[in-house]
């Protein structure tokens, strides 16, 4: 026999009840009328981005995916799939169903997009009441906003300053609305100046070091927060922000840029950058479908050279206007990209996350069990055709866009990797088809609506000026360097000032002729809480060494170890 279901949600199993009763009392037609009603008056609201491939409406595929995936509260999970959910147990509570502050705020770039800037005003709101008393955010969270696993990433910090200054220079976040949100733009800036450049782990949740993608971030985070610091009159913090920018942007190459390798050579390249540096742990670990601590990962990028992870992260450098995209770096890094990680599919080329990644099935297409190979991202395709649109290369762009697309499952879905094998018909596997990973992936479908967006523009939707108009333009260099406890500075260029931060008043007590003659320098704070002083420097030859200690006035004591920079070339020679 038929029956109508009746399915009702609560705070209380009576007011579900309750809810569920009344829909009965409607009738389903009135319900299914308003319910599609309401998704056509969205749908209407949105920018017409439309595009038909295989009588689907790519664009409203992608648009309806960022909307179902969002709560009220204001957040959206990563997916609402389980990656190889058939294998999984109910004990795994974790995975995409959680919030990613970075995930989140590619979604709201998604709808701003599309041209729905209330949805992604609503994920800043959300932003604003998840971060953490000293300016972090969790890696992921629930949606009430506790969180999940018990790690930081500093992009995950910086990327909220990106979105809220988007917001601001698009004039959906002007005066009073601005400082309503300058406490959580100053937590955040604060959070990343005093703890970057070094990333705790990259943007797939895994290895520490420097990351060309996370450090393109972090850069243009500290450039936008300037921006709005400067915005409500506060100029001090504005300078110091950019003048770490500064400093963080002239060493992207120090870090992470590598020459004269066998890779290299192979290629027909003088230099690329790396994916992170130094790579000290395995990547086999899923990002989201179940911690993997990296003493139990299995081996992987630990096992090679640092020349050989080769990455598209790298990629970032220019989508955040740090590099200019014929940049002879960038273009010798796409070289390598391609030379390493492209895959030829039916659809077109599809790059893989980087070398030797283990998350994604195994040979036999069994699925991913904490090890397996990577297998290629619909998502870097999206990447790739950005990088192509700065180029100024708007077909191939396009051409890119027509490969993400046919990426995506039979009812346009955009799947997190897909099939590089042969056809396994035993495990549902289609050569080019989507894998058993997350489908849809939300970040694919936000990565679709950009894309789409940036063609239409003529330009790459989401790059923030400030970089571009600094780094390529202007070509602005820092002309210091900077010391840390947190960051030992070893050597440095000659022809810089040598600037030491701490987190404590102190006195600097230096020499830069092993102590035939001594110096002090008074720290002072700043309004990031950081005691600050520019030792006069730049005079000193190379080959000189700088040797300083502290003396802790608060504490009436000395620093009991001395501590040394060298002078090296300067950075023209």
């Amino acid at each position: 026999p038929k029956a109508l279901l009746a399915l009702g949600f609560g705070t209380t199993p009576q007011e579900a009840a309750e809810n569920a009763s009344a829909s009965l009392k409607r009738g389903f037609e009135p319900a299914a009328e308003s319910y599609v009603e309401k998704w056509r008056e969205w749908q209407a609201g949105l920018l017409p981005l439309d595009r038909q491939v295989a009588g689907i409406n790519t664009y409203r595929v992608s648009t309806a995916v960022l909307a179902t995936h969002r709560s009220s509260t204001g957040a959206a999970v990563a997916s609402l799939s389980i990656p190889w959910g058939f294998s999984k147990g109910d004990d795994d509570i974790g995975g995409y169903h959680l919030v990613w502050p970075r995930d989140l705020v590619e979604t709201a770039g998604g709808f701003l997009a599309a041209g729905d800037p209330a949805q992604a005003l609503e994920i800043l709101a959300y932003l604003r009441s998840m971060q953490q008393p000293d300016g972090h955010w969790p890696q992921n969270a629930w949606l009430d906003g506790s969180a999940y696993w018990p790690g930081i990433q500093m992009d995950e910090c910086a990327f909220p300053l990106l979105l809220a200054d988007a917001l601001r220079r698009a004039g959906h976040l002007a005066d009073a609305a601005l400082r309503s949100f300058m406490p959580m733009v100053e937590r955040a800036a604060s959070y990343v100046v005093r703890n970057g450049p070094v990333t705790g782990e990259d943007r797939w949740e895994e290895d520490a070091g420097y990351s060309p993608f996370t450090l393109a971030v972090e850069i243009a985070g500290l450039l936008a927060a300037a921006d709005m610091f400067e915005t409500c009159g506060k100029a001090e913090p504005a300078n110091y922000l950019r003048e770490t920018a500064d400093v963080w942007n002239d060493q992207i190459e120090r870090w992470t840029y590598v020459t004269g390798t066998p890779l290299g050579e192979e290629v027909g390249v003088e230099g690329y950058y790396v994916r992170i540096a130094p790579p000290d742990t395995a990547g086999a670990a899923s990002p989201k479908d179940g911690y993997v601590p990296i003493k139990n990962r299995p081996p992987g990028d630990s096992d090679r050279p640092a020349e050989a992870i080769v990455s598209p992260d790298a990629l970032a450098l220019v989508r955040f206007g740090l590099r200019a995209a014929d940049d002879p770096r960038i273009v010798g890094t796409v070289k390598v990209i391609d030379a390493r990680l492209r895959c030829d599919l039916p659809q077109g080329p599809v790059w893989y996350r980087y070398t030797s990644d283990g998350y994604g099935e195994h040979t036999d297409g069994a699925p991913f069990d904490g090890t397996g190979q990577g297998r290629p991202w619909p998502l870097l395709v999206g990447e790739r055709a950005h990088y192509e649109l700065a180029a100024g290369r708007k077909d191939k762009a396009a051409s890119l866009l027509k490969t993400l697309e046919d990426s995506a499952g039979s009812g346009g879905l955009l799947p997190e990797q897909v099939w590089d094998g042969p056809d396994m018909a035993e495990h549902e596997l289609r050569h080019g088809g989507p894998s058993g990973s997350a489908m849809p992936l939300v970040w694919a479908h936000s990565e679709h609506i950009k894309l789409l967006r940036s063609l239409n523009d003529c330009a790459v939707f989401d790059m923030p000026p400030q970089g571009v108009k600094r780094y390529i333009e202007d070509r602005t260099v820092a002309p210091r360097r900077t010391w840390r406890f947190n960051h030992k500075l070893r050597a440095m260029p000659a022809g810089k000032l040598l600037r030491v931060e701490l987190l404590a008043r102190a006195v600097v007590h230096w020499s830069n002729d092993d102590w035939a003659t001594i110096h002090d320098a008074a720290t002072i704070e700043n309004a990031f809480g950081i005691h600050l002083t520019d030792l006069p420097v730049a005079d000193v030859p190379p080959g000189n060494m700088i040797v300083f200690t502290f003396f802790w006035p608060d504490a009436g004591r000395w620093e009991t170890v001395d501590f040394s920079v060298g002078i090296d070339k300067p950075d023209n020679q």
